[in-house]
């Protein structure tokens, strides 16, 4: 088959998850022809995929949430104004994204939760095949456990997750563990999507920690943790706009740009983990036995958090207070049962998601439209 790939490009989880999946379906013998990935002015397409995913990139303008003025916590209402004010150039999104569709000659296309795409099924019926592919797509499962949440943001997040699934086939959504499938919802749970890079690594217990942020406002939190703790090492990554070295506080806290490979290699060697509650930087940590702080920043992260911690990942925290963290790690160990049932799980993740891509295929082929 043909596969076009198309992408929301916030932060790093869905291009990992896209990385992850072209090594799949390569070795299957398919060909991925392009990935489109969604930007913003506050975003930029991180090298390291640009770098590993071997295949043409285009980009397109997408909405994007804001973050407030300490450039933390998501501002919904500044968002939703932004976005709106530039709806005008959405539609030129939903018209290229129509266009590349055509212009691959894509069979299928899987996308990873942009909004833009279910807008361009809905508005333009392309005749590829939709398949939707992200841990988002679980919180329309009907034994989904959410969060005790604000009912507007949880409702319009739900409503967002909606629109991207318009005119898809079937929704895989990715889940820290075996859940039933939805057939009536068009739902199909799947092992998380985790790179062969993670899966061969050679974890340790290191004598540093790891973490990752989104949005580069609570390095505040973590400079004021460590000038309590100036002995303990940190490593964190960022995605913050124009850091393209490594920025060295001192010789024991450094933030460094995002750089998959070096992620991976300082995730092994950590002795535990800190993040802003993405999904695949979560699953990461588990597969590699390190426990896990997640510091949500809006909604979907959130959710991320009360689902990982049931899952037993971690906790949960409003804040980078890498003394919980540490706590962790002295009560972590290396046979910890949740983690070790979750790589046994993640195992099964080729034959799993492989099979709903050859699922039906000589119907798609034939006939060429959503179901």
């Amino acid at each position: 088959m043909k596969i076009l790939f198309i992408i929301q490009g916030e932060g790093r989880g869905h291009l990992t998850q896209a990385l992850s999946l072209h090594q799949k379906l390569t070795a299957d013998g398919h060909q991925v022809v392009g990935a489109l990935v969604g930007k913003s002015s506050v975003r930029k397409i991180p090298a390291f995929f640009s770098e590993k995913i071997k295949v043409p990139i285009y980009s397109f303008e997408s909405p994007n949430f804001l973050p407030t003025s300490k450039n933390k916590q998501v501002n919904l209402a500044k968002s939703v104004v932004y976005n709106f004010a530039r709806a005008y150039r959405y539609i030129g999104s939903l018209r290229y994204i129509n266009r590349m569709i055509k212009q691959t000659e894509a069979e299928v296309v899987v996308n990873f939760y942009e909004m833009l795409t279910g807008l361009t099924y809905f508005l333009f019926r392309p005749k590829a095949v939709m398949i939707c592919i992200a841990h988002q797509y679980l919180f329309l499962h009907p034994e989904f456990s959410f969060p005790k949440a604000n009912p507007i943001s949880l409702g319009m997040m739900l409503f967002y997750t909606r629109v991207t699934t318009w005119g898809s086939s079937k929704k895989l959504a990715l889940s820290f563990r075996k859940m039933k499938e939805v057939p009536e919802k068009g739902i199909v749970v799947v092992p998380p999507l985790i790179r062969r890079e993670v899966i061969e690594a050679a974890p340790s217990e290191g004598d540093y920690l790891h973490g990752y942020m989104l949005n580069s406002g609570f390095s505040e939190e973590v400079k004021f943790w460590h000038k309590e703790h100036p002995g303990v090492k940190i490593h964190f990554f960022w995605d913050k706009k124009g850091e393209t070295e490594e920025t060295r506080i001192n010789d024991n806290l450094i933030f460094h740009p995002l750089d998959d490979t070096l992620f991976v290699h300082y995730m092994a060697g950590s002795k535990a983990y800190a993040t802003t509650a993405g999904f695949e930087s979560v699953c990461e940590a588990m597969y590699m036995n390190k426990p896990v702080l997640m510091v949500p920043t809006h909604i979907e992260q959130a959710c991320n958090a009360h689902d990982a911690y049931i899952s037993g990942a971690g906790m949960v925290s409003d804040s980078f207070n890498l003394d919980k963290l540490l706590e962790l790690s002295e009560n972590h160990s290396s046979d910890h049962s949740p983690n070790l049932q979750f790589r046994h799980w993640v195992n099964q993740a080729d034959w799993l998601i492989l099979r709903e891509f050859h699922q039906d295929l000589s119907s798609w082929l034939t006939h060429l439209q959503p179901i």
